[in-house]
């Protein structure tokens, strides 16, 4: 039986080591749901409030505690900002019919978590383009306000309702990855070029450009303009806003130029073969195929036009004593196929489709350890994992 232990690998469908299903993500506080989609506060986000109201609540002019009070709300009022403008993410995108996974609010603002599988060039411009409309609605509903109220503090939150949500709108339309104007550059080029990778490389290589332009100008050029030296306080945030920013501009780079090399595969570059079985076939001819095909995982079974059924359970069969293979049916220790193994695809076809599936796309699939690659009329081809992927590529130049 050890000639059958290199075969032993998780059941079809498995998510990818990467992703144990047994560790529930932690996003933080689930403050509600929006039309079914989770809306997540991290605990991050304390940090950021605890600096506004140390920040704000001696310089708005007013007693304390009250002082303190106001920049708490004003805390809040940013906070329904954030949420404001990822809801506007989460609409849009579920208007041009992708799934929605959640949304949350941290310390660097917030992100909306969706599949972008099925978007286009003009749908994700779109979505992009939604987050600052929610804030421009909003600091419209803030500069109405603002007119009405006499008051001084609610006149005072108004209008920084009102600014606060113009900063957001002007600062996520800057055009560089990870901010929605560099979503939208990506956008531009991936309709020009027809390439997306190559929208994401340009979208962060600006993101780059725009992070040392924006941190210089804040940090250091304009106080020296007027006058003043760069105080520590500024330093610090640009260069913690800063990293967050380049971190983001530099993931979109390599997740770009992984997509141009992953786009240069073909599916018979990275595939496998596959022993077939019929299903009237016993656990020794399993066995016997998968002896001899030592390259292959899987033992599948299938009917007579070669199309996959169930796969042979690895693990009870390595448990089935020598003797007995004979005279257990194969079918008796398979088991179904998962639905999201299963993927249509040909050899000289490019492995960009068999690659999103195995990777997830950023919906509700963590991604997947390896695949089942059928073609047109269902039959088997073989498959695919997430290891020779990779093997392939670090072999490339």
């Amino acid at each position: 039986m050890s000639e059958r232990m290199s075969h032993a690998s998780a059941p079809p469908g498995t998510p990818a080591p990467s992703a144990p299903a047994a560790s529930a993500p932690q996003y933080g506080w689930l403050l509600g749901r929006v039309g079914g989609v989770p809306v997540y506060l991290a605990k991050s986000w304390v940090v950021i409030a605890g600096v506004i109201v140390l920040s704000f609540g001696t310089s708005v002019g007013l007693p304390q505690p009250t002082g303190y009070a106001v920049a708490a709300a004003y805390a809040l009022l940013l906070l329904v900002s954030i949420l404001v403008h990822e809801a506007g993410h989460a609409i849009a995108a579920r208007a041009f019919g992708a799934p929605v996974n959640r949304i949350v609010a941290n310390l660097w603002g917030g992100h909306t978590v969706f599949s972008s599988a099925s978007l286009t060039p003009r749908s994700s411009a779109a979505i992009a383009a939604a987050g600052p409309l929610g804030n421009v609605l909003l600091a419209a509903v803030g500069w109405g306000l603002w007119q009405v109220l006499d008051a001084r503090i609610p006149s005072l939150l108004a209008g920084a309702l009102t600014f606060a949500n113009v900063f957001v709108a002007i600062f996520n339309l800057l055009p560089g990855l990870p901010l929605d104007g560099g979503a939208l550059v990506e956008a531009a080029v991936w309709g020009a070029t027809g390439s997306r990778a190559r929208g994401m490389i340009v979208a962060g290589w600006s993101g780059r450009v725009l992070t040392v332009v924006v941190g210089a100008w804040f940090a250091a050029i304009q106080p020296l303009l007027a006058g003043r030296m760069p105080d520590t306080f500024t330093v610090v945030w640009v260069l913690l806003i800063g990293s967050f920013l380049w971190r983001g501009a530099s993931a979109a780079i390599a997740v770009g130029r992984t997509r141009l090399a992953v786009g240069a595969l073909r599916v018979g570059d990275v595939i496998r073969p596959v022993v077939t079985v019929p299903m009237t076939a016993s656990a020794a001819t399993a066995s016997a195929g998968l002896v001899a095909t030592p390259e292959a995982q899987y033992a599948v079974l299938v009917d007579p036009l070669v199309r996959p059924v169930a796969v042979v359970d690895i693990g009870q069969l390595l448990a089935l004593p020598e003797d007995s293979l004979a005279g257990v049916a194969a079918s008796a220790i398979s088991v179904g196929l998962a639905p999201s193994w299963v993927i249509m695809s040909e050899v000289g076809a490019e492995a960009s489709a068999v690659v999103q599936r195995l990777a997830g796309d950023g919906g509700e699939d963590r991604g997947m350890a390896d695949v089942l690659v059928v073609d047109a009329a269902h039959r088997v081809v073989g498959t695919v994992s997430v290891a020779d992927v990779e093997r392939r590529l670090l072999a490339r130049p």
